[in-house]
């Protein structure tokens, strides 16, 4: 049995085809392939004056509770970042104005900037 990614009308299917002797094969398990999401690169650089917050692991931006540019008091939650299936919420260190340094559905990694208060 050998197992292949075939593409038909932009869909992938992943199939299993049983080798046989002669010029003929049976396909079997014709399954789609899950598509992999596109990642959403955040922003490269933040170029703001403030109090940085850092993603204090790797994760995934699952909800942006705050728009970019509004005023965030001390502890207030600003996004929620979803590591191993636990949504986990990021605080505001301080008051202040948040820029947003990361979209929803973005990867990120430990200690990458996700916004500036200043």
């Amino acid at each position: 049995m050998r197992n292949f990614i075939v593409n038909i009308d932009g869909k992938s299917y992943q199939v299993a085809v049983e080798e046989v002797d002669g010029a003929s094969a049976e396909v079997k398990n014709i399954a789609p392939v899950k598509q992999q999401e596109e990642v959403v690169k955040p922003k490269s650089a933040v170029a703001v004056e403030g109090e940085k917050v850092l993603s204090p692991f790797p994760g995934l931006i699952k909800n942006i509770l705050v728009a970019d540019g509004s005023a965030v008091k001390k502890d207030q939650p600003i996004i929620v970042l979803e590591a191993m299936k636990m949504d986990n919420e990021i605080t505001a260190p301080r008051d202040g104005k948040i820029t947003l340094n990361v979209v929803k559905g973005a990867n990120v990694e430990t200690n990458t900037v996700l916004a500036v208060i200043g």
